[in-house]
């Protein structure tokens, strides 16, 4: 086997060879650092050579991005008074805004049900609930289930012998939205408990219709 010879004391380099290597790299690195990454990164161009390169531009658009992003961040976080708006930027005043909020701000009333339902299914029993309504009439609703899930769907019967269907649902326990009539008739929900316990159904309804009735 073929060992490479050891080099010799004489083909070492000298203490004074490495400093002189290290104080070249280090100076090069320097160099590198004054006038490609500081221009280019933080817009900072002390030997106005970045911005011959085009690269101190490339920094100043990277740090205003950098700004705009931190306070939009900020902004997003609160909800700002109707005519106390602080100037964008100013941290401070935006902080202040938000405890303002926090302190004076009330609580929103809940929405407010013109009617509300209860029905307890067993397991595979159904039921159906219908509003009265003409058409383009909307209704806003909401209905849960205590435990277990059903089967649903929303659909409505016309005057006219119109039907349609306006959504389904499978093995779910809630549901809420607005209900718009597509014509002149009864529209509302069929539910068939498909879990293996009882399931307690209330609805919460209102808007515009003339009747809720139960049909099933």
């Amino acid at each position: 086997m073929y060992n490479t010879d050891m080099p010799t004391r004489a083909e070492l380099p000298t203490t004074t060879q490495l400093l002189r290597s290290t104080a070249i790299a280090i100076a090069g690195a320097a160099v590198l650092l004054v006038t490609i990454v500081l221009p280019a990164e933080y817009a900072v161009d002390p030997t106005g050579v970045g911005r011959v390169l085009g690269l101190t531009q490339m920094g100043e658009i990277k740090q205003q991005l950098a700004a705009e992003a931190a306070n939009d961040d900020l902004i997003s976080a609160v909800t700002i008074v109707e005519g106390e708006v602080p100037l964008a930027g100013d941290a401070t005043a935006l902080q202040s805004a938000a405890a303002s909020m926090n302190a004076a701000a009330p609580e929103q009333p809940a929405a407010a049900w013109r009617d509300e339902v209860t029905l307890t299914l067993a397991p595979g029993e159904a039921a159906e609930i219908k509003l009265v309504m003409k058409r383009g009439e909307t209704a806003r609703y909401e209905w849960r289930a205590d435990q277990g899930h059903v089967n649903s769907d929303l659909h409505g019967d016309g005057t006219s012998g119109q039907s349609t269907s306006y959504r389904k649902g499978r093995t779910e326990a809630s549901d809420t939205g607005e209900l718009t009539a597509a014509f002149d008739g009864s529209h509302g929900w069929f539910w068939r408990n498909r879990s293996d316990v009882p399931v307690t159904l209330v609805l919460q309804t209102s808007g515009d219709y003339s009747q809720l009735k139960r049909v099933l």
